[in-house]
């Protein structure tokens, strides 16, 4: 065969057209025969990955490896048989990226370049008989998360990628760096991230741990910063921010982040570390709510996603408390 013949009334061009599947390359009309002629020393094809092909002879660009693993994970026959109209997120199965090529496409500062990664890891499902080759590295998961798309790109959620990333590093800065910035820059909750450090058994490891805990730090300042502008955007008087209740004998009450004493109302953020989270504000809660103070509470996700619910919220306790028996005296001190 004439390595320069066409292959078929379909041609294959474009970006994304220039990694194929068997499967793609056969719904295309190329024989295997044909694809492994290409693939010959000196031809215009390569052979990327098992059951995947390149169909140019130089190397191949970061997009291609990236479209190539998925490909390789994925292997789905029955949409490479719409012909050449182009791969989506949905041809490559259930199969994403994860890691740090996935945190590189979600843009992350602290995240290496793509063409810098000797491997791009794939999450699969745990029963997928499928094994990790060249620059591709398998990470098996009982249950996938729903996947983000980035540019057609099937993405794991970004806490997910966290983990898997933060599993195969060992420099605690990079960790520090990767965790932070996920929280500062709005791209997780810490309370996400912690569940999935958590389920993947990361938590006891020490630079994990105080990769943590300036995570959790991290968070808290960026919650603070949405509360004081919810607080503010919203016309809400200003609370007291930041203080300790306490009965007027000394006994502690709880710490809130924001108290409005005129009408009794308490509001917390969810920001403390999972473990203490529950049972710690619950006891709270009972105790400041048996005196007559009506606590209020937020996470982080509801206040950067409806800020303007929240408000209403906080408003509308405020207006109940006109309603209520006067509460109890409490002290009130800065933290």
């Amino acid at each position: 065969m004439n390595r320069n013949t066409p292959l078929s009334p379909r041609p294959v061009q474009g970006p994304h057209h220039r990694v194929r599947s068997a499967a793609q390359l056969r719904a295309l009309g190329v024989t295997t025969a044909q694809t492994t002629a290409r693939c010959l020393p000196g031809g215009p094809w390569q052979q990327l990955l098992p059951g995947v092909y390149l169909l140019h002879p130089g190397p191949p660009t970061s997009q291609e490896r990236v479209h190539g693993a998925l490909l390789y994970a994925g292997r789905p026959p029955a949409s490479a048989r719409r012909g050449a109209s182009g791969t989506s997120a949905s041809d490559y199965g259930a199969v994403m990226v994860t890691g740090l090529a996935a945190l590189t496409l979600y843009g992350f500062a602290s995240a290496p370049p793509l063409i810098a990664l000797h491997l791009i890891d794939v999450l699969v499902p745990r029963t997928r008989r499928l094994r990790s080759t060249r620059f591709v590295q398998v990470t098996r998961a009982a249950s996938l998360p729903g996947p983000e798309r980035r540019l057609g790109v099937p993405l794991a959620p970004v806490e997910r990628a966290l983990a898997d990333a933060v599993s195969a590093l060992t420099d605690p800065s990079a960790v520090r760096r990767m965790l932070t910035e996920a929280v500062r820059d709005g791209h997780c909750e810490p309370a996400a991230v912690v569940r999935e450090l958590s389920a993947a058994k990361l938590l006891g490891r020490p630079h994990v741990v105080d990769a943590v805990d300036a995570l959790l730090v991290e968070g808290r300042a960026v919650a603070e910063g949405r509360l004081y502008r919810m607080v503010r955007g919203h016309g809400l008087p200003e609370p007291l921010w930041n203080v300790d209740l306490c009965l007027p004998g000394g006994t502690f009450l709880g710490g809130v982040d924001a108290y409005w004493p005129e009408h009794a109302v308490a509001l917390e953020l969810g920001t403390r570390a999972p473990h203490e989270e529950h049972v710690t504000f619950a006891a709270e809660r009972e105790h400041l709510e048996r005196l007559g103070v009506t606590v209020v509470r937020m996470t982080p996700g509801m206040l950067r996603e409806t800020p303007a619910d929240q408000a209403v919220v906080v408003r509308t306790a405020m207006m109940a408390s006109e309603d209520r028996e006067p509460a109890a005296y409490v002290v009130v001190l800065p933290r």
